[in-house]
């Protein structure tokens, strides 16, 4: 019979849930070479294999009969007798809602889009994260991050699976560690069940999440399976996130064959916030923890909390504790108080310091710099050192125009000039934040 052949090939072609929930239920009624009338057991059900499956059954029908022209019709069965599959939890599956369960490591409820504090330092990876999030094209299928710990790769890769289980709770998503991935291929070698490990990782997979890629090193089985999963699942158009603390070509003791995968495509570095994007994530911060700073006690916070942003959120937890313990507001001693505890204690700089400092980067002598030379080569590092000292000591105008062989009227020129050029020149703000790292690392 026509119906029962065309069945036999629809099942080939769609899922096993698809197939026992929409297709086998139907029964053929009536067929000719004018009209082929299908039979569900409701109108709801035969409205949705209208919707969804009507072309391609009208395909399939034309490939296994000469009649080109028939009409097919789905009425209501009379006396239904519906075959469904369920889930283990007898929950109805409808098209797209696999049996399979995804996996997924503990998420962190603040580890969303929302949440995440972009500046120059992050921006690429945010969007594109965001892009992969939604489906888009627009990065390529596959994304590297990497960064030093507590910059955000494991926020930003947290909150695509929140991003892609709220919006598409269907996708079929594997987020994990590397040394999880590498624990379940020994099971699977130990188990003699590899066989249902790469169904898993391949084709029951529409989106790949994995972390800490570094801890691979040494490990040549494990980066010889991921390296077959991902190279499945780059060329066939899923989505995949890697992550590591360093960029794939300084992942020392990885396979050249898997190395040479994870440059397929695009590498992004999450850098250290910069000073701006400090401010944002405080400010941000103590709003989520009911904390009142006003803007030059945010800024100090700033000016001492570098890299790691997990320091910044110690830090306001700290400030709101000390707060609430002592019944006072947050002021600058308090605040230093908990920095400390977070920071150490930091030698105390001061010009002459400074000012060897900007010799030493800059190549300029000291004496240059006390010099009445107005050379650019000179006169901007002067301008530098003197709004940096201004920056970081609380040495008066006179005495660091002093250190220059300068009166204040001078030190105040060249602290406005600066100020004005890192506002409108993004090479001079770069450069400026740039000494300021380096000078408070050393």
């Amino acid at each position: 019979m026509l119906w029962e052949t065309v069945r036999e090939s629809l099942q080939e072609f769609l899922p096993d849930s698809e197939y026992s929930l929409w297709i086998k239920p139907l029964v053929c009624q009536r067929s000719n070479e004018h009209t082929i009338e299908l039979a569900g057991p409701d109108r709801f059900f035969c409205s949705w294999v209208r919707d969804h499956y009507l072309d391609l059954i009208s395909k399939k029908i034309l490939e296994h009969t000469s009649y080109s022209n028939q009409t097919i019709t789905l009425t209501v069965a009379q006396h239904p007798a519906l075959q469904i599959e369920c889930s283990n939890s007898g929950q109805l599956r409808l098209p797209g809602v696999h049996n399979n369960q995804n996996h997924i490591r503990s998420l962190h409820p603040g580890y969303t889009f929302e949440q995440f504090m972009v500046g120059q330092s992050n921006v690429l990876a945010r969007s594109a994260c965001q892009a992969l999030a939604k489906g888009e094209n627009t990065f390529g299928n596959f994304l590297f991050m990497n960064s030093s710990t507590g910059l955000g790769k494991s926020h930003l890769t947290q909150a695509v699976v929140h991003s892609v289980m709220r919006k598409s709770p269907s996708t079929m998503l594997h987020y994990l560690t590397a040394q999880q991935f590498s624990a379940e291929m020994v099971n699977g070698i130990r188990n003699k069940s590899m066989d249902k490990f790469s169904k898993k990782f391949i084709q029951n997979c529409d989106m790949l999440l994995v972390e800490d890629i570094h801890t691979l090193v040494g490990k040549n089985k494990t980066q010889d399976e991921l390296n077959n999963v991902l190279d499945y699942l780059i060329k066939s158009g899923r989505r995949v996130i890697l992550t590591a603390a360093v960029s794939p070509g300084k992942l020392d003791g990885l396979d050249e064959d898997f190395r040479s995968r994870m440059t397929s495509g695009l590498i992004t570095k999450i850098d250290a916030p910069d000073y701006a994007t400090r401010v944002n994530i405080i400010r941000h911060k103590t709003n989520t923890n009911d904390l009142v700073l006003d803007e030059t006690l945010i800024d100090l916070m700033a000016q001492n909390l570098s890299g790691d942003v997990r320091k910044i959120e110690s830090a306001v937890i700290g400030i709101k504790a000390k707060s609430i313990l002592l019944d006072t507001p947050p002021d600058k001693t308090m605040i230093m108080d908990v920095l400390r505890e977070i920071v150490g204690t930091r030698a105390k700089l001061d010009g002459e310091t400074i000012r060897s400092f900007i010799s030493s980067q800059f190549k300029v002598s000291v004496d240059e710099l006390k010099s009445r030379s107005r050379k650019r080569s000179v006169a901007f590092p002067r301008q530098v050192g003197m709004y940096v000292t201004r920056k970081y000591t609380d040495q008066s105008l006179a005495d660091i125009g002093a250190l220059y062989n300068r009166d204040h009227s001078t030190v105040l020129h060249a602290i406005r000039v600066i100020t004005r050029d890192m506002s409108r020149k993004s090479s001079v703000s770069e450069q400026i934040e740039l000494l300021c790292r380096l000078l408070n690392k050393n």
